[in-house]
């Protein structure tokens, strides 16, 4: 692994969507798991879905570029291929974006596709890729 990974425990209400979700649509392999949680290798990272029943809501929206963005919300940075490979699996198992894939900044430094989706319990995704991974925090 060349980067650190990193852990993140999310809530879910219903362990069988979360399995249909993350196993099913986005293809993560399942690791440990028990009656209550499912560890998911989400590309080299953990992610735990947790149960806990009751209703969520987003904490807000952010806007940017002229949409509003969920946060809190976490994601990946995938290839192009990959990124549009994805959109395409989410297309195809019917889901409901809250913003679609669009490309942000061509042409200038961090030139970026990105889109963002809720899971089954609510938690916010937002996958992106860029043309040059070197420039994912260039200013100018």
């Amino acid at each position: 692994m060349t980067r650190p990974g990193f852990h993140l425990a999310i809530p879910v209400d219903d362990l069988d969507r979360a399995r249909r979700f993350y196993g099913g649509v986005l293809g993560l392999s399942e690791g440990r798991s028990d009656t209550k949680w499912v560890d998911w290798n989400f590309h080299g990272h953990q992610v735990v879905t947790h149960v806990v029943p009751g209703a969520r809501g987003e904490a807000g929206r952010n806007p940017v570029d002229g949409h509003d963005v969920p946060v809190p919300h976490f994601g990946l940075i995938l290839s192009i291929e990959d990124f549009h490979e994805l959109a395409d699996r989410l297309r195809a198992a019917g889901t409901e974006f809250v913003i679609e894939p669009y490309q942000r900044f061509a042409g200038e430094p961090g030139e970026q596709w990105t889109m963002f989706l809720l899971d089954p319990a609510g938690n916010a995704l937002e996958f992106k890729a860029f043309r040059d991974e070197s420039q994912l925090f260039a200013t100018h």
